[in-house]
């Protein structure tokens, strides 16, 4: 039956400030303003390559909130599950983002107790969406906001696998938000109901205290969890303005490891959103063709490539350019310098 999602993804939408260029947020007088937040970045790179989809998140009902309404209109997402804070305490959550230049690296300053999304609650919804995509993504960091924030998540997350809904989650662990242990367990308790886990060697190792190479750590998971694939991002930071970046894909269907080369030497204009730009790429492949794992890790790592080329949290880009990139990627051959 075909559904009318292709992917629904749950999480906080946030206003982003950054001072211009390279200056300081200590010193600059202005801000430029972005909308952005894991789920919405995953969500609207997926969109761009073509699947249907949509995010669900509460936002204050007030100018802020209809900025972030229309940043995800335009970006294709769908806001059918966007729902509204009418008190008067309604609010966003603001970070602030200062891009880095060897050997300064970017910062961030959150802004984002109290918002509105901690009121999310399942009865905010008809009981249908859980019928109504084939995915349900989400992450660590929705975990992390608050307990009752996490309460609505997990409880979506079950409602959602009881319907026959792929889900995604990705760990994208957040020291500022929650602890290791914290986290640890809240996420445990939570992968009997994930297919399709992203969690890279790093935080495997520091939250999940696993050992041993990327591979077998991947493996591990897989043992102790029902979780049909785990992708596990590489990333190589030569100076905050030079990175290489790649990946692995384990399926466990067919117990095999899919890899490619990296991306070299990327000229990062700024990285925030590249890793949920991955995971737009690897569920377009994932769901667009079923089966084909190293088509999806290709696509994840050309979009997160692409991504940190493009400044702010969202993705600009559509179908026709990753796969030139993955083409060129892939070629022994003179590559034009530019697209005319």
């Amino acid at each position: 039956m075909k559904k009318e999602f292709d992917l629904l993804s749950l999480g906080e939408i946030m206003l982003r400030l950054s001072p211009p260029s390279n200056e300081r947020m200590t010193r600059g007088d202005t801000f430029s303003k972005q909308a952005g937040g894991a789920e919405l970045n995953s969500a609207t790179g997926a969109a761009m390559l073509g699947l249907r989809c949509g995010i669900i998140s509460k936002l204050p009902a007030n100018d802020l909130g209809m900025y972030i309404k229309n940043r995800v209109r335009l970006c294709g997402v769908s806001d059918d599950y966007l729902v509204y804070d009418e008190s008067r305490d309604a609010r966003l959550g603001v970070y602030y983002y200062e891009s880095g230049a060897y050997p300064r690296k970017p910062r961030i300053v959150y802004d984002r107790k109290n918002t509105s999304i901690n009121k999310l609650s399942v009865n905010d919804f008809d009981e249908k969406i859980y019928s109504s995509a084939r995915c349900f993504h989400t992450s660590g960091i929705t975990l992390a906001l608050s307990l009752e924030l996490r309460a609505t998540a997990i409880e979506m997350i079950r409602r959602f696998k009881e319907h026959g809904t792929i889900i995604s989650f990705d760990v994208n662990f957040r020291g500022n938000l929650w602890s290791g242990p914290e986290a640890k367990e809240c996420i445990e308790s939570i992968l009997p109901y994930v297919d399709i886990f992203f969690c890279s060697e790093e935080t495997a190792k520091l939250t999940f205290l696993k050992e041993g190479d990327v591979k077998s750590i991947m493996k591990s998971f897989t043992e102790d969890f029902p979780i049909s694939i785990v992708a596990s991002t590489r990333r190589i930071v030569h100076s905050p303005k030079r990175h290489t970046f790649g990946s692995v894909i384990y399926s466990t269907k067919d117990d095999t490891y899919y890899e490619e080369a990296p991306y070299a030497d990327i000229e990062v204009v700024d990285r925030i959103g590249s890793g949920d730009a991955y995971i737009s790429g690897v569920l377009y492949g994932l769901l667009s063709h079923e089966g084909e794992y190293q088509r999806a890790l290709e696509y994840g790592n050309a979009v997160s490539s692409l991504k940190n080329t493009i400044p702010g949290d969202l993705l600009s880009t559509d179908l026709k350019e990753i796969d030139g990139i993955i083409k060129e990627h892939k070629s022994t051959g003179r590559i034009a310098e530019m697209d005319r």
